[in-house]
């Protein structure tokens, strides 16, 4: 995961646990499919409301063209309703059964994948922090304060690291066998639901059919043949009254379970995950906006431009490269310059780390949500 920086530079071994690597690609893998699973089983519901639409569509027509004095069009008419009651609880089930626990597991790996990122972050600050004790160790000019100090430093970041470390190695083999259990409950749920659906449905076919069978039979003795293409002066036989327009089709009907027997629902009270809430940035931005315009652009009369981000506090210059461990980091070479910004949420910053955007690429884009990213900040020097 981690060729570390510190390794390259000749500061420190690398501090390296194969075994949790391991763990790591097996976390990414499993939130890759699980990703996939959760897209593909919303395209499936989709699917199941378009199916939906397009029977009750089919119906609606059925009952238009059925004509008012034909036997069996109050049975018709029943099994159209039930056949609408029978998809929209086959989809409610769905919903229950399958989507809502499968949000619910997905809703585990955030937090995980954070806790992975600041690991990294803490390993680099342990091994920073080792190395440091190791030179002061073997300098020739010994300092017992200064190497007192240090072992301090070394002992607390130790711990830090090794404390987020053990919880991880505990959780993420936990998380990586539950899938099994997970996948076999999500396809058996989705699988038992569509085979009772099915058989639900091929008796309201089965009934449809009949009430056809019955009449064309009734339409092959020549019953109906006299009203097959009535003149305007010839006669009819009783009264025809017309067909109900689209309109006046059966409205929609409240959500009603099918009387059959109701699987019981594995995700009752299961709450959608939601994505962290981003009401807050506007405030922040409008806030450092003016802060900005007021106390940092100089000059230029009334067409002064912002050449800084939002908030800015200084600039710092990176003295070594630095390799990103994760997504929320920034990629460092020696000579970049950063302009460093405060934390959205202050509890969120780490001891030693700082939050920033690299002038270039500010320049370039000047937008922080794709730009900005943490660093060590023992790898860079404030030039400003």
């Amino acid at each position: 995961m981690m060729r570390k920086v510190l390794q390259k530079l000749g500061k420190a071994d690398e501090t390296k646990d194969e075994q949790f690597e391991q763990c790591v690609q097996n976390f990414n893998k499993q939130l890759t499919e699980g990703t996939r699973l959760q897209k593909d089983l919303r395209t499936y519901l989709a699917s199941v409301k378009a199916m939906h639409e397009a029977s009750k569509k089919l119906n609606e027509c059925l009952q238009e063209v059925y004509e008012p004095d034909w036997p069996g069009r109050d049975e018709a008419n029943k099994i159209a309703e039930n056949n609408d009651l029978l998809w929209l609880d086959y989809h409610q089930k769905l919903v229950d059964q399958a989507l809502l626990t499968m949000d619910t597991y997905l809703g585990q790996f955030p937090d995980i994948k954070s806790r992975i990122a600041k690991r990294g972050r803490k390993l680099v600050d342990y091994d920073s922090a080792r190395h440091h004790y190791e030179s002061l160790q073997t300098a020739k000019k010994k300092d017992e304060a200064k190497i007192a100090k240090a072992e301090e430093e070394l002992i607390k970041a130790q711990k830090v690291f090794e404390e987020m470390n053990v919880d991880l190695q505990e959780e993420l083999p936990s998380l990586w066998n539950s899938r099994v259990g997970f996948y076999v409950n999500t396809f058996q749920s989705i699988a038992g639901l569509e085979e009772n659906f099915h058989k639900e449905m091929s008796k309201l076919n089965q009934n449809l059919n009949d009430v056809l069978v019955s009449l064309e039979k009734q339409h092959g003795s020549n019953t109906f043949t006299v009203k097959a293409q009535p003149s305007d002066n010839a006669p009819a036989k009783g009264n025809k009254s017309p067909s109900p327009p689209p309109d006046g089709s059966p409205a929609a009907t409240p959500e009603i379970r099918v009387n059959h027997e109701p699987e019981p629902s594995a995700a009752a009270g299961a709450a959608l995950p939601k994505s962290p809430s981003q009401s807050s940035l506007p405030a922040v931005v409008v806030e450092t906006f003016s802060a900005t315009v007021n106390g940092t652009v100089e000059g230029g009369g009334g067409a002064g431009r912002l050449d800084l981000p939002p908030g800015f506090m200084f600039k710092v210059q990176a003295q070594h490269d630095y390799v990103a461990t994760d997504t929320d980091e920034l990629q460092l070479k020696a000579g970049d310059v950063v302009l460093v910004i405060p934390f959205q949420n202050p509890e969120e910053q780490d001891e030693g780390w700082l939050m920033g955007v690299k002038e270039s690429d500010w320049n370039q884009h000047k937008e922080l949500e794709k730009c900005r990213g943490v660093f060590p900040e023992n790898f860079t020097e404030r030039v400003q």
